[in-house]
């Protein structure tokens, strides 16, 4: 299977829909809530976002708010669940943040859930709650480049 990751445009928007609506986990209650209209309003102007194809279909896409600093949507259909999509598209949307800003970056998720473990798991740091009920997550740059230095002084000297 090739993967093929690259940044989201404004017609990618209606697959990018379909797999925000096929997961089973931190599910819109009322899915009309997220329009096609806030998706490209966060992908061209106040944020970023990506997605990772498979034979021309959208199989996962994750997106960034540079206004509030906090990452807005990252989901993979779960067809394509535990293939390493997930980690790609976070690692892409976090490189380019700390790109652009080495302010601390938020984002809220269900609690006990696969997605909680996967961010701890990528270096972020539960900070609180929301009033939804959300867990808050917290990643900082300093945080995330200990997580993702390949190669650090000490690995070569003897």
């Amino acid at each position: 299977m090739v993967k093929k990751f690259r940044y989201a445009t404004l017609s990618d928007i209606k697959q990018m829909q379909i797999v925000r609506n096929l997961v089973k986990e931190n599910r819109l209650s009322k899915p009309e809530l997220v329009t096609d209209e806030d998706v490209a309003l966060y992908i061209s102007e106040r944020g970023k976002g990506w997605l990772c194809e498979v034979q021309g279909q959208v199989v996962g896409f994750s997106i960034i708010d540079l206004q509030v600093n906090s990452v807005w949507a990252l989901f993979v259909d779960p067809a394509f669940a535990e293939m390493g999509i997930g980690k790609e598209l976070h690692r892409l949307m976090i490189t380019w943040y700390f790109t652009k800003t080495k302010g601390n970056v938020v984002l809220g998720t269900a609690p006990n859930t696969r997605a909680s473990k996967f961010y701890q798991l990528q270096g972020w740091t539960a900070v609180g709650g929301y009033p939804n009920g959300e867990v808050k997550f917290e990643l900082s740059y300093l945080d995330w480049r200990k997580k993702n230095q390949l190669f650090s002084r000490e690995n070569y000297e003897s």
